[in-house]
């Protein structure tokens, strides 16, 4: 782990402002790239950062997912909430200003040596981390098949910021884009030919994936990347505890990345996703 000032290379707004019934507005979703060598060199696909805010804000250090990894450079992909702290006052961060950050922290996702054909499932702003890994599998020449799934034609990454070679399948809720309905809707196309899943995205996309795992993945190997919230992401609060087959884990240190079917599901609130 380093602790490091960064600087802004870039902080763009690329998708718009998203009304939610059931949660708070998302005041659109940017793309921030840092120049900040030393993470740059150590991070894995699933690891992600603490970003510090200053005193004024008046909140304790947040998580943000390595999205992609450039050289020297490292991106993350967050969405601004309406009424929060912290994201929009990242959102306001210009070009050469400093960030103070530490990681990377966490374990990421682990590729099988055996696995040639990745399947990636990103619900919404979950395609953070997922992002990086298509990145790795790409490197090791693995075929990579990404499954994006939004609720309107506007909220879905741009086509055109995927890493090459990586397959697109897509699904949005209004059905402007894609298949009509959620994310995982689409998996019983493409979980034939699959030797992993790996899936970011809310609490209850991963309930419904471990309700219907035998049908809907068919026993494939599946891990996810849970979206916590975390005051230190060092173990040491305990903040974001998740109970599991093996006992109470931490988020920050024994994840975010966990087994699908090592999680147990029903001790997990989902209403405040």
């Amino acid at each position: 782990m380093k602790q490091v000032k960064a600087y802004v290379v870039s902080n763009n707004r690329i998708l718009p402002d998203m009304a939610r019934p059931n949660g708070r507005a998302i005041l659109g979703s940017h793309l921030m790239r840092l120049h900040c060598p030393e993470i740059a060199a150590e991070a894995k696909p699933g690891q992600f950062v603490m970003v510090r805010c200053p005193d004024e804000v008046g909140i304790l250090p947040r998580p943000f997912s390595i999205h992609r990894v450039r050289n020297e450079d490292i991106g993350l992909f967050y969405a601004v909430l309406e009424g929060g702290k912290g994201t929009p006052w990242l959102s306001r961060r210009q070009q050469h200003e400093t960030l103070e950050l530490f990681g990377p922290l966490g374990n990421g996702f682990s590729i099988n040596s055996a696995s040639k054909n990745l399947l990636l499932v990103a619900g919404g702003v979950g395609v953070a981390p997922l992002i990086f890994l298509a990145q790795q599998a790409v490197r090791e020449r693995c075929s990579a098949t990404l499954l994006l799934g939004a609720a309107a034609t506007s909220q879905l990454y741009p086509r055109n910021l995927l890493p090459p070679k990586v397959k697109l399948a897509i699904a949005t809720e209004e059905g402007s884009s894609g298949r009509k309905g959620r994310v995982t809707d689409l998996i019983p196309e493409f979980i034939g030919e699959a030797d992993q899943v790996f899936a970011c995205g809310p609490m209850a996309m991963y309930k419904d994936m471990h309700r219907l795992r035998n049908d809907l993945l068919k026993d494939k190997p599946t891990q996810v990347s849970l979206e916590m919230v975390m005051g230190c992401g060092r173990g040491i609060c305990y903040g974001c505890t998740v109970k599991t087959k093996n006992g109470v884990k931490e988020a920050c240190t024994d994840g975010p990345v966990f087994e699908l079917d090592d999680i147990l599901w029903d001790e997990i609130d989902t209403s405040g996703y």
